[in-house]
């Protein structure tokens, strides 16, 4: 069965939304690791807001060649490839989201819980690789709250901002696993977890 990964950066109190405020930089050795880190994807799974960010920079990223370092151009095109190539479920609540027009997107109408979980349990049982839960924050939340995220990638920033955080919204906080700790010498730490499933 495939796994829901939430793959997000955050800051030491868990925030996640609008990084742009509080994500400092991606450094060289730090952009390469998240590129490998999403060869394990072939579906991304995100909100209506950060679907529409995503489809404003990504199409033209694959033949952008300005405003990296020479050691990234070559990356940032590979994430181009994977973000322009991966299947796109975009969360709403209503048929008023934003028009699907970049490659192999698909809305998914959801507005109450039950939707979000029946959608969710259908799309593990097929065929393919994990599943990247990529926000935005709203969505993240959701996803935590309803116990459907099987494991965690956070990016770790190392300083402290408010903001909505992933935990929020969840009363009992999931049990996990760490699988993997990175360091990069910009100070961020990737920390890799495993929802550990118990018994009630």
């Amino acid at each position: 069965m495939r796994n829901v990964v939430m793959a997000m950066m955050t800051t030491l109190n868990g925030r996640l939304d609008k990084p742009d405020a509080w994500v400092a930089g991606v450094d060289d050795e730090q952009y390469a690791d998240i590129d490998r880190q999403y060869n394990r994807f072939d579906a991304i799974i995100v909100g209506s807001t950060t679907y529409t960010e995503m489809h404003a920079y990504w199409p033209g990223a694959l033949t952008d060649e300005t405003g990296y370092a020479d050691s990234n151009v070559g990356t940032n095109q590979r994430m181009a490839e994977k973000m322009n190539a991966y299947r796109k479920y975009v969360f709403t609540r209503s048929d008023d989201g934003p028009n699907l027009t970049w490659a192999n997107s698909e809305p998914v109408i959801a507005p109450a819980d039950d939707d979000v979980i029946k959608f969710v349990k259908n799309l593990k049982d097929q065929p393919g690789r994990d599943i990247h839960l990529a926000g935005g924050a709203t969505l993240a939340q959701h996803f935590v709250r309803l116990g459907l995220v099987d494991r965690f990638r956070f990016l770790v920033y190392p300083l402290v901002s408010a903001g909505a955080r992933w935990f929020d919204q969840v009363d009992h906080l999931p049990t996990l696993q760490l699988n993997e700790v990175t360091g990069y010498d910009n100070g961020v730490v990737a920390l890799d977890y495993t929802v550990v499933q118990t018994s009630e």
